[in-house]
C-alpha cells in the first residue's frame, strides 16, 4: 500500500514508501495490463499493478480535456450557456472512425451541450468544438493540458490530442490518469455529476454512457470509458458510500482489459474487495487541535497543533482501533507562529508499526510575539534550559 501526499497542499504528484504487503489484505487477480485502485477520503492506494508503466489513455485523455474546460467556465473564460460555432475540424472528427456527438458547421451547441456529448457520448467533435473555445485551436489547448500535467509533476503523461485517438507521443499512466480524476472530483463537484448521465440525446439521436457500472453498482456514479485497438479497453470508476464517519470514496482505474464487460467487471472486482477489504477510519476533523503545547515568546502560552484538512485513513477491516498516532513536532516553537505554519507531522502505524500515512503538523491558529519583557523572561528560560 501506498500513500498520496495530499494534492491540495502539494501540487506535484509524490508517494511515500511502499511498506510491507505481508499484514495487508491481497488484492484480487485483475484481468488487466495496469490497475490501481485509491480511496480518495484517505487519499492512499489500497492496490495498483504496472501503475506508472507508459500507456494509451485512449478517452481517458478527455479527463484533462474537461478539467481545462471546468476550470474555464470556473474562471467565467466561458459560459454554460454560451453557444459554439462547429468548426470544419471538429465536423472532420467523424472521419476518424472515433466515437461522436454528431455536431456539423451548421450548428451553434452550447458549451453545455458540448460537455454532455464529451462525458456522456465520449465525442471527439465535441472535444474539439471545447478545446478552440476555449483556447482558440486545438494545437494551443493541447499545449495547455501539456503544460498542466508539467506543473503537477507528471512523469508519465504527454498529450498530442484532445480526443485520445492513438498517436504517436500521446500517453499517460494508470496513476497519473487517476490523480487527474480525482482532481476533477475534488476541484469541480458542481460538474462531477455529469459523469453519472447515463444516456445523452442531441440532435435526436440517443446514446448510452459507456460506463456500463452506472447501470449495475448504485454506488458507482462515475467516471469515463476508453478504447482503441493499442489501449484496449480502459475505464475509471467511481464509488461513494455514505458511512458511520461520513463519506467515502474509491477510484479505481483499469487498463488494456480485453472486452467492454471485462473492463467492467474488473473494475467491480477491484471496487468491492476495496470496500470488503479495507476499512475507513476519520481520525481527526478539519481544524481540530490534535495536540496543544507550549510556545516561547508568544502573547499566548499555548499552540494549537493539528493536520490541514479531515484527518482520514484506510485501514485493513477490524484494523482501525489498533491505530497508533504519533505526534512529531520541531522544538522549540518560538513566537511568532502563521496560522498554517507546519512545525512537524503526525505518523499513523497499525498496532504492529507499519506505515499507514504520515501528514504536515501545522499550526492551527496564529501566535504574536509577546512584549519586550515576556520575550526577554522566555529568552532567559530557554538560556537556562
Amino acid at each position: 500500500m501506498k500513500s498520496f501526499v495530499p494534492w491540495v497542499a502539494a501540487l506535484a504528484l509524490s508517494l511515500f514508501h511502499a511498506v510491507g504487503s505481508a499484514q495487508l489484505p491481497q488484492p484480487p487477480e485483475i484481468a488487466a495490463r495496469q490497475y490501481l485502485l485509491i480511496d480518495v477520503t484517505s487519499q492512499q492506494v489500497l492496490a495498483e499493478r504496472d501503475a506508472d508503466a507508459q500507456a494509451d489513455p485512449a478517452s481517458l485523455t478527455k479527463l484533462m480535456t474537461a478539467y481545462l474546460v471546468f476550470n474555464a467556465i470556473r474562471d467565467g473564460k466561458l459560459a454554460l450557456t454560451q453557444k459554439i460555432p462547429v468548426s470544419e475540424r471538429a465536423w472532420k472528427e467523424r472521419i476518424g472512425g472515433g466515437s461522436l456527438m454528431f455536431i456539423d458547421p451548421k450548428m451553434s451547441p452550447t458549451v453545455e451541450e458540448l460537455l454532455r456529448g464529451m462525458i456522456v457520448q465520449s465525442g471527439n467533435d465535441a472535444s474539439v468544438a471545447l478545446a478552440e473555445a476555449t483556447a482558440g485551436s486545438v494545437e494551443q489547448f493541447v499545449t495547455a493540458m501539456n503544460r498542466q500535467a508539467q506543473a503537477w509533476g507528471f512523469k508519465t503523461t504527454q498529450f498530442k490530442n484532445v480526443t485520445g485517438l492513438s498517436e504517436a507521443g500521446h500517453y499517460s499512466s494508470a496513476r497519473e490518469v487517476a490523480f487527474v480524476a480525482v482532481k476533477i472530483i475534488l476541484e469541480h463537484p458542481t460538474f462531477y455529476p455529469l459523469y453519472s448521465i447515463r444516456q445523452y440525446t442531441f440532435n435526436n439521436i440517443k446514446q448510452d454512457n459507456r460506463n456500463m457500472l452506472l447501470g449495475r453498482d448504485p454506488t458507482v456514479d462515475g467516471m469515463k470509458t476508453g478504447f482503441t485497438e493499442s489501449a484496449g479497453y480502459c475505464l475509471v470508476a467511481s464509488s461513494a458510500r455514505d458511512m458511520p464517519n461520513g463519506k467515502r470514496r474509491l477510484l479505481s482505474v483499469v487498463l488494456g482489459t480485453s472486452s467492454r464487460e471485462a473492463r467492467a467487471a474488473e473494475s467491480q472486482k477491484l471496487l468491492n474487495w476495496g470496500w470488503q477489504a479495507w476499512d475507513g477510519v476519520r481520525l481527526f476533523e478539519a481544524g481540530a487541535a490534535i495536540s496543544t503545547v507550549p510556545v516561547w515568546k508568544g502573547k499566548d502560552p499555548m499552540a494549537k497543533l493539528g493536520a490541514e484538512r479531515a484527518l482520514y485513513v484506510t485501514v485493513p477491516k477490524g484494523e482501525g482501533d489498533k491505530l497508533k498516532t504519533v505526534v512529531e513536532r520541531t522544538d522549540p516553537l518560538v513566537a511568532p507562529l502563521a496560522k498554517g505554519q507546519r512545525v512537524g507531522q503526525v505518523r499513523i502505524t497499525t498496532a504492529a508499526g507499519t506505515p499507514v500515512q504520515t501528514v504536515p503538523l501545522i499550526v492551527q491558529e496564529p501566535v504574536e510575539l509577546a512584549g519586550l519583557l515576556g520575550r526577554a523572561w522566555d529568552a532567559i528560560r530557554l538560556w537556562v534550559k
